[in-house]
Parts: structure tokens; sequence; C-alpha cells
């Protein structure tokens, strides 16, 4: 059961449970939303586990491009150096190699920078659903005490 769909269940039983005339209240089955927070809680680990995950592939993915960058410009000195015995040719190698260079430089930024929002997007939409889970939590848990 994923995270999104339990806290959908747990909605739905709220709204669908009897109302107590002249409240706000609502009277819940005590046992289903138990049950339904503890599935949350088993939930929201693998949650976590999965934004760990994501981080993980982030920093390969910035390494690869790293040794990427470093492959092209190592491929880009060799070049230089065989191309070297004209002075013209050496000049327009030395402007390739530096067009090269800003390419992969400018890859590897964008990687990087799309791997960051990435995974801070991900962070950010289960630090909102963590959040909305914990405010039903305390709102039910308060129902809860209020009903004694």
């Amino acid at each position: 059961m994923d995270l999104l769909s339990a806290l959908n269940e747990l909605e739905e039983l709220i709204e669908s449970s009897g109302k107590i005339p002249l409240t706000r209240k609502v009277m819940v089955d005590e046992d289903r939303i138990l049950d339904l927070l503890d599935r949350i809680r088993t939930t929201i680990p693998e949650e976590i586990r999965q934004a760990k995950w994501i981080i993980q592939e982030r920093e390969k993915v910035l390494d690869d491009s790293q040794k990427e960058a470093m492959r092209i410009m190592e491929d880009v000195q060799k070049q230089v150096e065989r191309k070297a015995e004209d002075s013209e040719v050496v000049r327009q190698t030395k402007v390739m190699a530096e067009e090269i260079m800003a390419k992969a430089e400018a890859a590897a930024r964008e990687i990087r920078e799309g791997a960051k929002g990435y995974a801070d997007d991900i962070l950010g939409n289960l630090q909102d659903s963590l959040g909305r889970v914990l405010k039903q939590i305390d709102q039910g848990r308060s129902e809860l005490k209020s009903m004694k």
C-alpha cells in the first residue's frame, strides 16, 4: 500500500463517518483508524528509502558526468597534441578544445542541476505528504481525545 492511498482511505473514513449533530465532529471506527495509522507508519520508511535511493542515483549521475567531462577533456587534449604541427591547425584546435570543454562543463552543470532539482522535488513532495499525514494524525488524535 502506498502512502497516498492510505491517506486517501483515512480521509474517506473520516468523510464517510457519522456526524455528531450541531458540531463539526465525526464518530470514527477506532479499529479502522488505528489500522490505517499503522499502515501509514509502515509505508513512510519505504518512502524515505526511495528518497535516499534517489539521492544516491543523483550522486551517481554527478560522478558519471564528471568522469565523462574528464574523458572528453582528455580526448580534446590528445587531439590538440596530434594537430600541433601547423600553427593554424593549433589555433583552430585550441578554439575547438575550448568549445568542447565549455560544452562538457555546461552539460555536467546542467545534469548536476537537473539531478539536484529532481531530488529536491521528490524530497519536497515527501515532506508535504508527511506534513499532511502528521496534521491529519494530530487532528484525528485530537478528535479522539475530545470524545472521551
